[in-house]
Order: C-alpha cells, then structure tokens, then sequence
C-alpha cells in the first residue's frame, strides 16, 4: 500500500521524476496525442506534404471547423496530433516567433530554428510547477531558403525529431509501416499526396476526401498551398484505382 502510494505521489508531482527516471506527466501527455486522430508528413524533394484525418462527430458540424493544418508563414505549416486546445496555444507562439523574425532579421525563419524554438517553449512546460506539458504533437514542415524541404515533429517531452515521413496521432505503428514500405527519396509532390492518403487510409477502411485536410509546401515557389476537396477525391479514386490493378 505504500509503495502505491509513493507511485501516485511521483505520479501526481508534474516536475518530479520517479525512482526509475520517468515523468510521468509527460508520459500521459504522450498518451493524449495516441488518442487523437492521426497526421502525417511526407518530404519529397519537391516539397513537404502535409495530412491530416478529421474526426466529425455529428453531421450538423461545420467540418471546415475542425481544424488540424495550420499555415505559420509562407514557407511553412503544420499538422496536429492530441489536444486542439493545445495545439492552437503553439500554433500562436509559432506564428508570433515566425512574425518576429522577419520584423527583427527582414528574413524567413529556418524551419529547423522554428521548429526548436517551439520545442524549448514545450520543454518548459516539462519543469514548471503550477503548469502541465502539452498534450500534443505537432508535424512542422517547410522549406528553407536554399529550397531544401524539411519535416520535423515534436514531442511533449520538448524533443524535435526530423524525418523523411512520419505520422503522429492514433494508429502511428500502421501508418508508420505504409511509409516505410511505401517512400522512395524520388518521390514527387503528387506521389507524397498518395502516400500521405495510403497512410491515413490505414485508419479507415472507405477514406473519404471530406474525412481529410491536407497541404503541401512548394520547394519551387516556397509557398504553402491547400489542397481543395476535389483534388483529394482525385488522388483517392487514383490509389483505388491502381490497388484494384495489382
């Protein structure tokens, strides 16, 4: 009964590890993105492609409303995973950090620089009393000035990762298997789009175009552009198309 209670104690103190060397708080905030729908990020060498499945839960929603992509500047976007509330509370400080760096340098800011900028604001979170971490993981992509394509994602924890294509959110081991089978480094921007849906298809069985919001980032132009209902219904009957081919 006590060593219960000692483990509740570690478990309720949000800046205090446990004999073992855990955090619990962040642990169970990780676990709040594995509960949220799922997003993925594919980079390409012709940009990064951004998706995201949304979860509509009653037919009288506006689905326009359930926002998970988000523009942070022209050269850079991201997709959420876990807690909106959160996500929209980064998706802010990422914008001013964005608003301040062409104010300050007259310059874009480096996705990579954004992207650590965010993940020390979470890591604060991680170590201060009266607060709790972020129950969220974001997808940050973008092209840098030279024209190169980068993917990140961040961590409750406050740890960034960069990757070639990867996925946050509920089903990630599965949707983690599709772009492993499925990523060339010769992808091209379209070729992304399919393989970020191939991905989210994983998650539902009869994936509608309405069920999902994506976004791509030119290499070329560096500009952030959404991909509209048509299009993704185009993509969808393309990839059945050639599932049925096989």
């Amino acid at each position: 009964m006590q060593g219960q209670s000692q483990q509740q104690a570690y478990d309720r103190g949000i800046t205090i590890f446990s004999p073992d060397g855990r955090l619990y708080q962040v642990e169970y905030a990780r676990e709040a993105v594995a509960r949220g729908t799922a997003s993925v990020g594919v980079r390409t060498p012709d940009g990064v492609v951004l998706g995201a499945h949304r979860r509509i839960r009653s037919p009288l929603m506006e689905r326009d409303s359930v926002e998970k992509l988000h523009k942070i500047d022209d050269h850079v976007g991201v997709a959420s995973a876990g807690h909106v509330a959160d996500a929209r509370k980064l998706i802010d400080f990422a914008r001013r950090r964005a608003q301040t760096e062409r104010l300050r340098y007259g310059e874009a800011i480096p996705v990579e620089t954004l992207t650590k900028a965010v993940t020390d604001h979470i890591q604060e979170y991680t170590q201060t009393g009266g607060a709790r971490p972020f129950g969220v993981a974001l997808l940050v992509g973008g092209v840098d000035e030279n024209g190169e394509p980068r993917l990140f994602e961040t961590d409750p924890s406050g740890t960034p990762y960069e990757w070639q294509a990867t996925a946050v959110g509920g089903d990630r081991d599965e949707i983690q298997s599709v772009l492993e089978d499925g990523y060339r480094e010769d992808l091209d921007l379209d070729a992304g789009i399919d393989l970020a849906l191939q991905g989210l298809a994983t998650t539902d069985e009869e994936l509608e175009a309405k069920a999902v919001e994506l976004a791509v980032i030119d290499a070329e132009s560096r500009s952030f552009r959404t991909i509209e209902t048509e299009e993704v219904e185009s993509h969808l009957a393309e990839i059945e198309t050639g599932e049925s081919d096989e």
